[in-house]
């Protein structure tokens, strides 16, 4: 059978919150564009670990604006209200959304449809064939057999980078010695009584988890137990269960981490039900269909933002997002939880533009946690709000770089955060015009 070929502008690979930014960005200026996702849901993290607040939108407590606000707006503007901003209970992140989880991505697809992407899920992007340094074409697959898309510019919002990797983009895996971030499994506890379970103000519920860790009734890495209300009243989210040393770009340790953090989950709604306070009545529910990928490939880019540029609160002439996230560092090898501060209180940094360009190939860009960073940097960068500016931003680049002939490199990038700008995404490029 001879091999299907699809014509498009732009080739977006992956689906989650960057890869909805990038699609929904280009296809408002006006391009063609393909969104192709593995899965048969959007969301990336949000499919993965349904209920995941989106962290990291409020910088200093001012909304980083674009399409995460756009996105919130809309959902806080039906009836009922199907998203609301809340204060985090963790130390050092600022206030987070919490959403109705089906009805966001409901509405994500929605905006998808409104915006005439192509979206083909269930559809995977192999290897790329290449022209010199550019990419000519990709070929994929799908439950119907190899495809081969031919696009004018491929962004890579993969999370694992794979068609970067495989066109020749450097990279490096997890930290200096290759350990990468813990997985994560979620999942939510219904008919919490709230009142009897938020009493402690311990946030982590210490007391309780040690007992359950002396027991042998959890796990030895669940000495902190991450509990939130969840939007519904009655419900918590449970971001607790994190599986160490799994390469996430191999699907047969990630299918048997899977498999662990279910039974981990199990054993902590039974031990919540039995031993906390306000949970004897609730049952688990919206188990995660699998675990929640942190970090794998992180690209080498035109610029590598590094943990001293967030310290400094470096604001770059070409950055498209701010950002004042703690580094979020979830337990790499024998390592622990740490969400220590970034950067001083008020203040904020920028993630620049070159951080999402390769060195050399003319039509590709990535976006999302595949961006260029090292460790400390990534573990700062990468929430959701984040990763779907950079998206925005990359998609919104893609245009401009088409409508000038250029490569994505010779974008010009004050014309890009005017654009970004106009979308509405605010404190962009340097300090002066970060401030307005």
């Amino acid at each position: 059978m001879a091999k299907d070929s699809v014509q498009t502008d732009v080739l977006v690979i992956g689906g989650g919150t960057a890869g909805f930014g990038a699609a929904i960005a280009a296809a408002r200026q006006g391009l063609a564009v393909t969104l192709l996702e593995a899965t048969y849901k959007v969301g990336g993290v949000m499919a993965f670990c349904p209920g995941m607040p989106w962290g990291g939108a409020y910088p200093m407590d001012r909304i980083i604006g674009g399409l995460i606000e756009e996105l919130t707006d809309r959902l806080a503007a039906m009836d009922p209200p199907a998203a609301e901003k809340r204060a985090c209970t963790l130390e050092n992140f600022g206030p987070e959304i919490i959403y109705d989880h089906d009805v966001a991505t409901l509405t994500m697809f929605e905006m998808l449809e409104e915006a005439a992407v192509q979206v083909r899920l269930g559809a995977m992007a192999i290897a790329p064939e290449m022209a010199g340094h550019s990419i000519s074409a990709v070929q994929c697959c799908d439950r119907h057999g190899p495809f081969t898309v031919k696009p004018k510019i491929v962004i890579d919002c993969s999370g694992d980078g794979d068609i970067s990797a495989k066109a020749g983009v450097p990279y490096a895996l997890g930290d200096a010695s290759g350990n990468m971030m813990a997985v994560t499994i979620s999942f939510f506890m219904m008919g919490v009584d709230w009142d009897r379970a938020f009493a402690d103000p311990d946030p982590y519920f210490q007391a309780y988890a040690a007992k359950g860790i002396a027991e042998g009734r959890l796990h030895a890495d669940l000495a902190q137990l991450y509990l939130m209300r969840g939007f519904h009243p009655g419900t918590v989210f449970c971001n607790s269960v994190h599986v160490r040393g799994v390469d996430g770009t191999d699907p047969v340790a990630v299918a048997a981490a899977t498999q662990e953090g279910r039974r981990r989950c199990h054993q902590l709604a039974q031990f919540l039900q039995s031993d906390v306070p306000g949970f004897a009545g609730a049952h688990m529910a919206m188990l995660s269909p699998t675990v929640g990928v942190r970090e794998t490939r992180k690209l080498q880019g035109v610029y590598r933002l590094t943990g001293a540029d967030l310290a400094r609160a470096t604001k770059f002439a070409d950055g498209i997002v701010a950002c004042d996230n703690p580094v979020d560092d979830v337990m790499r090898a024998e390592g622990e939880m740490t969400h220590h501060a970034a950067l001083e209180a008020g203040q904020f940094y920028t993630i620049p533009f070159r951080a999402l360009l390769p060195e050399r190939i003319p039509n590709l860009m990535f976006a999302g946690r595949n961006l260029s960073a090292d460790p400390v940097a990534f573990a700062s960068v990468r929430g959701m709000p984040q990763c779907m500016a950079m998206g925005q931003a990359t998609g919104t680049a893609a245009a401009l770089a088409l409508h000038a002939n250029v490569p994505v490199q010779e974008v010009p990038h004050a014309q890009l955060l005017q654009l970004l700008q106009e979308q509405g995404l605010n404190r962009l490029g340097t300090a002066e015009l970060a401030a307005e």
